[in-house]
């Protein structure tokens, strides 16, 4: 890995904070926001919409953060918020809670520093993709010496929308530290506008753009300084191993975790007291409103030997909104 924050994505310890979703000054063809997300004010810490301070640290004990990632918008308003939430990770976590921005703006070097005095250890641009190329004597030149003086680690994260020599230079330099290229994908925020500009699905994937890759890794994939990061690579790290992370705080004695990280229980309207009359043990089940949440092996078998009529296994994910990903009927 290339960074710490790369290195903590990877065990699915980087808790994604989204401040803004408005952006004054670009209009990416290629920004994968969703409707919830894109032209909205509201925060998410994860798919979690945060209401208060408490909801971010919540979200971030529920994963047993290692750091936190920082992205989205670019007028003031996002940068207000960014160094407030800096602020409250790093006084939670201390100094060790490893924290990078991504961000499509240079911002300048006040800001800057007011970012560096708020907690922010990194810094990752996007500088516009017109510009590629002709980025050395600009702003975005400027703004990787100018991070550097405040006391960030600068460095680039860009679409892999094509293979751009010029990152390498920055890099050869001693400007920037690395540079991350995500494979470039489709979303439900922008396949309409990727569609029109004739980009495609490579077969057989979800989300993944066909045509790039292969010249990005040939021109930058030999660097030490770049790291690829594909599609399935984010899938297992970013969202797999976080919500096997958060299984293992929230599991309950009687949870199944699998492999994919969700929990998996069973749950029946039968009468609690039969439980009891069982005697059955505590900790192999829990008594909600208006059901009963078992080990699922437990509820089977109790089903097959007629101790109770009908239940079912619920498996679900273990972060804040919970969603149910099946449910298997028993009888």
């Amino acid at each position: 890995m290339i960074s710490k924050g790369c290195e903590q994505c990877a065990k699915g310890g980087k808790m994604v904070l989204f401040v803004y979703g408005y952006c004054d000054q670009r209009d990416c063809f290629y920004c994968p926001l969703g409707e919830n997300r894109k032209n909205v004010t509201d925060v998410y810490a994860n798919e979690r919409r945060v209401e208060s301070d408490e909801d971010v640290l919540e979200e971030a004990h529920r994963m047993d953060a290692l750091g936190t990632s920082i992205t989205g918008g670019e007028p003031q308003e996002a940068l207000e918020r960014t160094c407030h939430y800096l602020e409250l990770v790093k006084d939670e976590f201390g100094e060790d809670h490893h924290t990078h921005l991504y961000t499509g703006i240079t911002g300048g070097r006040e800001n800057m520093r007011r970012l560096s005095e708020a907690g922010l250890d990194e810094i990752r641009f996007h500088p516009p993709y017109e510009q590629w190329g002709d980025l050395h004597g600009t702003e975005w030149e400027d703004i990787l010496y100018i991070a550097r003086e405040e006391g960030l680690t600068p460095a680039f994260e860009i679409p892999g929308i094509r293979a751009e020599e010029e990152f390498l230079e920055f890099l050869d330099e001693g400007a920037a530290d690395f540079c991350n290229v995500n494979e470039f994908e489709m979303s439900q925020g922008n396949y309409r506008r990727m569609q029109k500009q004739g980009y495609e699905l490579k077969e057989d994937h979800m989300s993944a753009v066909d045509g790039s890759r292969d010249e990005i890794l040939e021109v930058m994939g030999d660097h030490e300084k770049v790291y690829f990061c594909t599609s399935v690579f984010k899938d297992a790290a970013q969202h797999r191993r976080r919500l096997k992370r958060m299984a293992r705080n929230v599991r309950r004695e009687f949870d199944d975790v699998t492999d994919d990280g969700t929990i998996v229980y069973g749950k029946t309207y039968a009468d609690p007291e039969r439980f009891e009359e069982l005697g059955v043990p505590e900790e192999f089940y829990t008594v909600k409103s208006n059901h009963v949440e078992v080990a699922w092996w437990l509820l089977e078998e109790m089903i097959e030997e007629g101790d109770v009529d009908d239940g079912e296994i619920v498996e679900q994910y273990p972060n804040y909104e919970g969603q149910v990903v099946e449910r298997t009927p028993l009888a």
